[in-house]
């Protein structure tokens, strides 16, 4: 489990300065005179192909920016392949995508400012659409509370760090399931992504879950995964269970769909997403499902209403 957790880790660095410099604008730089202005382009090297961008007109900061940018490169490049070299020792091994599972991810990006949306909405967090569009876009929003907008803001890192292709062919286990929480929570609680240790109550009904334990949370979670369901069953399976469990001290809905969601699109299976306007009904049902009235019927709904097959 613990070099499962490292891996994890050191995929999370990978991203993160993966993420950084594609951020920079930097490469060989090259000035084109054309009419008596001067133009930058600059060359570089992307997925192993030399490419070739145009940057601007020439001004000093613009050309002195790439010129830092790029020595930033170099040393970002350094640092992902000391990543690389870690995690081959761990034992992991990249690996190409196969095509359907690549399609499911496009997909699920195409769509995700409305799979985000509506994951707020769920949680009663105060945005539209077009404001979440914005804070996705890293716009400015000046209706919402500051609380609100980290709450969405945590939803698109959590689910890029989810969509990344060494995160995709990655189990979705416990250590997984950790990390989104961690996402979902940061800079709400210090203790994200750790099994929690004091009683909580749920909105709705006088049912209050008890205290999980680690080594059981994972081992009643590896026995879903291993049950002979199809990829969709096993996933309701799995995002009803987290939910019930109540494993974290918040965060624990938002948490359950995204990793029920890792399961699904690793196995090219779609996704799952409670419509807007299924919001009331989904709640009810999860509040029976909750006192342990009905099972049945909320795993039915999540398969008819809030499952989307690709």
């Amino acid at each position: 489990m613990e070099n499962r957790v490292n891996t994890l880790t050191l995929i999370k660095e990978k991203e993160a300065l993966t993420k950084e410099l594609e951020s920079l604008i930097y490469g060989s730089v090259e000035l084109r005179e054309k009419g008596g202005k001067k133009y930058i382009y600059v060359h570089f090297r992307q997925d192993g192909i030399a490419t070739t961008k145009y940057i601007g007109e020439y001004n000093d900061d613009l050309y002195n920016l790439i010129l830092i940018n790029s020595d930033k490169a170099k040393a970002i490049k350094k640092e992902i392949k000391e990543l690389d070299k870690k995690l081959k020792k761990s034992g992991y091994l990249e690996s190409d995508l196969p095509e359907s599972v690549a399609l499911n991810i496009d997909f699920a990006k195409r769509h995700l400012v409305d799979t985000i949306y509506k994951q707020a909405v769920l949680e009663g967090i105060a945005t539209t659409y077009a404001d979440t569009e914005t804070i996705i876009e890293g716009g400015k929003i000046n209706n919402m509370t500051a609380s609100d907008v980290l709450k969405v803001l945590n939803l698109k890192h959590a689910w890029e760090f989810v969509l990344n292709k060494d995160v995709i062919t990655s189990p979705t286990n416990f250590a997984l399931l950790c990390e989104i929480n961690k996402f979902v929570e940061e800079g709400f609680y210090y203790n994200a992504g750790c099994i929690r240790s004091t009683p909580v109550s749920i909105g709705g009904t006088n049912w209050k879950p008890e205290l999980p334990f680690e080594s059981l949370i994972k081992e009643e979670l590896q026995e879903l995964l291993n049950l002979n369901l199809d990829t969709v069953e096993k996933a309701i399976e799995i995002l009803l269970f987290v939910m019930k469990k109540q494993i974290f001290i918040d965060g624990n809905k938002r948490t359950a769909v995204i990793f029920a969601n890792h399961l699904l699109m690793s196995k090219a299976k779609g996704l799952i997403v409670i419509p807007n306007d299924k919001v009331e009904e989904y709640k009810k049902l999860l509040i029976a499902y909750y006192e342990g009235k009905d099972e049945k019927a909320i795993k039915d709904f999540l398969k008819k209403f809030a499952y989307v097959g690709i």
